[in-house]
């Protein structure tokens, strides 16, 4: 019993003769004929019986009946939600964060991907970057966000957009009297660093960005995330060199300056994903991300 047979079933039931049923069907009567005897065979019962005016149902037709326009309602809805997922339309997009990323940038993008595709479900995961390239690996997560990414062979990144850096103090520190903060106002200072991760990040960058200015770095504290390393600016634990995005946290007491650094200009955001990965989903992403990146110096791909 195949599809076709359920359709010719279910005209011949509407239409009451083989004739209509084969004008309906834009076919000739004897192969529609051969293909109701045939399903009767394969049923083993009598789905119709001839009558002065055409046919009539029997008993196990009219159950056939009750039955057959689900399965090809069925079958249609199956077809279309699967044509709709082959096109990027329906199915799941899993996407790693991660601190300040999520505060601005980010959101647009899933905002405008969501609003073009409704049907796909978004799952967000807050992953460090080794957690992110792992997840990645594990088929855990589809695409990624995130700094500084290392190459990797089978990861593929995009920059997708810099950010100058700020530095967040207290209320009522010296240095809030000045317009632009420089890494010379910062020697001795008790500075707040993260992400705390042994992968290239902005704690890194920092360091290394005292080291070639020949400035004292005095670390105050070493935190995983940026909300933390802004809570503790406010409560007056340190200041803490961090991204523009971030001056959206609005905590009490903290006042965010410029940075002035040949060295620490800005940082790079970038999406990763496995190199290959031909998720129609991924490419709708990545066609939407790129569009909306285009009037920005966003970068290209690198491997």
């Amino acid at each position: 019993m195949d599809l076709k047979q359920l359709r010719y079933f279910l005209a011949l039931a509407q239409e009451g003769s083989f004739s209509r049923a084969s004008e309906q069907l834009h076919m000739a009567q004897p192969p529609l004929t051969r293909q109701i005897h045939g399903l009767e065979e394969e049923l083993g019962t009598t789905l119709f019986v001839r009558t002065p005016r055409g046919v009539e149902l029997t008993g196990a037709g009219e159950v056939m009946l009750q039955e057959v326009p689900n399965i090809l309602a069925m079958v249609k809805a199956a077809k279309e939600k699967t044509q709709y997922a082959g096109k990027g339309y329906l199915g799941r997009l899993d996407v790693g964060i991660f601190g300040s990323g999520i505060l601005r940038l980010i959101p647009q993008l899933l905002e405008q991907f969501h609003r073009e595709r409704p049907l796909v479900k978004l799952a967000l995961y807050n992953l460090t970057k080794t957690e992110q390239i792992q997840a990645l690996r594990d088929r855990r997560i589809m695409l990624g966000f995130n700094r500084l990414v290392p190459n990797e062979p089978d990861i593929a990144v995009e920059v997708i957009g810099r950010e100058l850096l700020h530095v967040a103090l207290y209320e009522g520190h010296p240095l809030c009297g000045k317009a632009a903060i420089t890494l010379r106002d910062l020697e001795d200072e008790p500075m707040i660093l993260y992400p705390t991760t042994p992968l290239r990040g902005l704690a890194l960058e920092v360091m290394s960005a005292f080291r070639n200015d020949g400035l004292r770095l005095v670390v105050g504290q070493e935190v995983e995330d940026v909300l933390t390393g802004i809570a503790l600016v406010s409560a007056r634990f340190g200041l803490c060199i961090t991204t523009e995005s971030a001056t959206s946290l609005r905590l009490p007491g903290v006042v965010y300056r410029p940075l002035d650094s040949q060295w620490l200009r800005d940082v790079e955001l970038c999406v990763l994903y496995r190199q290959n990965d031909q998720s129609p989903i991924l490419h709708a992403f990545l066609d939407i991300m790129r569009k909306s990146m285009l009037a920005s110096d966003s970068g290209g791909p690198r491997a």
